[in-house]
């Protein structure tokens, strides 16, 4: 995957958390390129992407920031690329020979261990 569209989705993640709000500053394109050790050209080239998708607008003066429908949007585009991501294993456990019966187990069984996991996390 191209930097840049690396770029894009951590800035979508960020926004569909809530890590960055609507009306916040995104970092600069010098400020971002120097953070993430890459060429200024190529945080110029994903925030164009995330501003053509409405996820960024410019601030006259200021800079980028993000937009009030950007985390909604981002929330959805989430969903579509965990949804992708799932399909893929699916897909891949499918083709090993697991019957439907076992991949539910297999999925069931993360989703127990999961939940546990949060409730630790949760009373700590």
């Amino acid at each position: 995957m191209p930097i840049y569209d690396q770029i894009v989705r951590q800035v979508k993640f960020a926004i569909a958390s809530g890590a960055l709000r609507p009306g916040e500053l995104v970092p600069s394109v010098r400020e971002a390129a120097k953070q993430a050790a890459v060429n200024p050209n190529t945080v110029a080239r994903a925030y164009r992407e995330l501003q053509a998708e409405g996820v960024l607008r410019r601030v006259r003066g200021t800079g980028l920031a993000v937009t009030e429908d950007a985390p909604a949007y981002c929330r959805k585009e989430r969903v579509k690329l965990l949804e992708e991501r799932l399909r893929q294993v699916l897909e891949e456990a499918a083709q090993s020979g697991l019957s439907e019966a076992e991949l539910r187990q297999l999925v069931e069984k993360q989703l127990r261990l999961l939940s546990r996991s949060r409730g630790r996390r949760g009373s700590s």
